[in-house]
């Protein structure tokens, strides 16, 4: 457990005295047997007094004890939980107000903290996280999944409404975008103001830890987006928290120079500093620890690492921090994953720290999802380069498939300028014959390619348009495209091995064996061990043609079943019933394989081989 949350009650002396007790652990409110202890680091504060409901605000009733290290103390034994509080601070010749950095719950981004409670039924939550090699991460956003009646946000309580969709579907990762308390109720999360309070919007903490345990309960592991690159930037009560700064800069959380300035304002944190250091090494302890979230996905880690994107101004420290915080957290549990998004084709992101390494478990790769998108939305087929398909299936990080996410849609891809794949392939018309059926491609290859996939939320059920904080998923879509839902929980079945004749889409192997760059046909071999119910064979079809025989190499002899066809009627009216079934090798050899398949291959379509043992 934290320190916070672990402090030994047993250490205190008894309040009556007036005394300060002899040790109390931990940074913020500390709950006592008889009171609340507050700490809090402010170096450049002349004075500093805690006020809140329990002494009517008034700043001489609990002046706080200076301590080494910069950090002030006081015990007040009549707060509790619940009570609304904040430090005022004198430096020089100003004093103001300002909530405490670690409050864990806050009135909104721009009011007071509360002084809130640990304890919480986790009832007996003991989840075990899947094999990272059998993960199917679903990203999310609390505020547009899904809505109550009459509600301009979603809510924690909201989401948990759906979780009966998401076991349909197969997902068992839910990777959450931000909600540490941000300015005002609707937004994507990035601009975190007290990155340990949880959006008051969304239910707070206690919300947030109900979501976790039902989540469990379901059998979803939960993977939290956290933003150490930059805090705020509005709203943000660390900026010049005890009056100090330089060159008008951010002050004691900050850096003050040129390393402050981020795309988000002058507001990347001092990693170089030990008391900044272990604001964000305990944040993210506090998620796992307090929280029982199961990993975490660190927003634009080069922006933690350098100081622009161009990646030619290094920060060490920002570096050292990632190794530190991730060695922390698989110490503590050695399951967690952690995820970067780095997007800068970067072997050390995910090398161990031993090896100089930033120690992540995974990264976001941006050479799967942007070449499988422009091939995808590209308006001719003589466009589509199949060299890119192959490289995008091909890469590794570290000689290790796992050590990426691959995806076609995420927060980024479907914003700021770009669309959904339905809208990217067919903006007036969505729903169109082309636009289902390279958006049901791209689903496929995402589950058939080696690494972890991830989909976007509502992409199961083609949404189109923009990914917006002010809109809720159009969840009429599902009911529209309820058989391309049913297609999605099927790739994901068979990618999962659930039926337990696809191990090889859980292995890191593959062999690209077959590439028709005019007709723009790939075929790909995909291992564990290889071997009967092992070995998978991907035929991805990426143009408009239909083929009525088209030959490519199988590995054995013997009847290869067809696991899966994405162009098939129950997926939807669109489609057709032109693929093969299950076929027997042919006793030739084709593809420098053993033996031959011969199958009917429909336009833009992917179909999945195996044998039974």
């Amino acid at each position: 457990m934290s320190q916070i949350a672990s402090t030994n009650q047993s250490q205190f002396q008894s309040q009556s005295t007036g005394t300060l007790p002899r040790a109390i652990n931990g940074m913020g409110p500390i709950i006592l047997e008889t009171g609340v202890a507050f700490r809090v680091w402010a170096p450049n504060a002349d004075q500093v007094s805690v006020v809140g409901d329990f002494n009517d605000w008034n700043p001489e009733a609990n002046p706080m004890d200076r301590e080494d290290g910069g950090n002030w103390l006081a015990v007040v034994e009549h707060a509790k939980p619940g009570d609304q509080y904040k430090y005022e601070i004198t430096s020089g010749e100003h004093t103001f107000q300002r909530v405490d950095p670690r409050v864990r719950e806050v009135t909104n981004s721009v009011g007071n903290g509360i002084i809130h409670s640990p304890d919480f039924d986790w009832q007996e939550d003991a989840f075990a996280m899947p094999p990272w090699n059998e993960l199917v991460i679903y990203e999310t956003h609390i505020g547009t999944f899904h809505r109550g009646d009459q509600s301009d946000v979603g809510t924690f309580k909201d989401c948990v409404k759906k979780f009966d969709h998401l076991r349909k579907l197969g997902v068992n990762a839910l990777q959450i975008m931000p909600i540490a308390e941000f300015a005002g109720d609707l937004s994507w999360g990035y601009n975190p103001a007290h990155p340990y309070a949880i959006e008051s919007a969304y239910g707070g903490p206690n919300g947030f830890k109900t979501f976790v345990r039902e989540a469990h309960k379901s059998g979803f592991a939960v993977i939290l987006d956290v933003v150490y690159n930059h805090f705020g930037p509005s709203d943000l009560d660390l900026w010049q928290f005890d009056g100090w700064s330089e060159n008008d800069k951010g002050g004691i959380y900050f850096y003050n120079d040129y390393r402050s300035k981020t795309p988000w304002g002058d507001t990347r944190p001092d990693y170089g500093r030990g008391e900044v250091r272990s604001y964000i090494r305990d944040n993210a302890m506090m998620w796992l620890e307090d929280y029982h979230v199961d990993g975490l996905r660190y927003d634009m880690t080069l922006f933690i690492r350098s100081v622009d994107a161009s990646g030619q101004q290094e920060i060490p420290e920002g570096w050292g921090l990632t190794q530190w915080v991730n060695r922390e957290i698989h110490k503590f549990k050695s399951s967690a994953i952690t995820i970067a998004e780095d997007l800068q084709d970067n072997d050390y992101l995910t090398k161990s720290d031993v090896e100089g390494g930033a120690g992540f478990s995974t990264q976001w790769d941006a050479t799967f999802v942007h070449p499988i998108r422009d091939v995808l939305t590209q308006p001719d087929d003589a466009a589509r380069d199949m060299n890119k398909v192959c490289e995008a299936l091909n890469q590794a990080y570290n000689q290790d498939a796992f050590q990426r996410v691959v995806y076609t849609e995420s927060h980024d891809e479907v914003a700021n300028g770009k669309s959904r794949i339905p809208s990217e392939v067919d903006q007036s018309n969505t729903d169109a014959w082309h636009a289902q059926k390279r958006a049901t491609l791209g689903l496929a290859l995402v589950l058939t390619a080696p690494g972890i996939p991830m989909l976007f939320q509502g992409q199961e059920f083609l949404e189109d348009g923009w990914f917006q904080d002010n809109e809720e998923l159009d969840w009429q879509q599902a009911d529209d495209h309820a058989g391309i839902v049913k297609l999605t929980a099927k790739l994901i079945r068979l990618r999962r091995n659930l039926e337990g004749t696809t191990k090889g889409l859980t292995g890191r192997e593959i062999d690209i064996y077959h590439v028709n760059h005019e007709g723009k046909v790939i075929v790909f071999k995909r291992s564990f061990e290889g071997g009967p119910a092992d070995d998978c064979i991907v035929i991805a079809n990426f143009a408009n043609r239909h083929y009525s025989h088209y030959d490519f190499g199988l590995p054995a002899g013997g009847k290869w079943h067809r696991r899966c066809s994405s162009d098939r009627r129950q997926w939807s009216a669109d489609f057709g019933e032109n693929a093969s079934g299950d076929i027997e090798a042919i006793d030739t050899p084709h593809d420098e394989m053993p033996k031959r398949g011969r199958i009917e291959l429909p336009p833009y379509t992917v179909l999945i081989y195996s044998q039974d043992k």
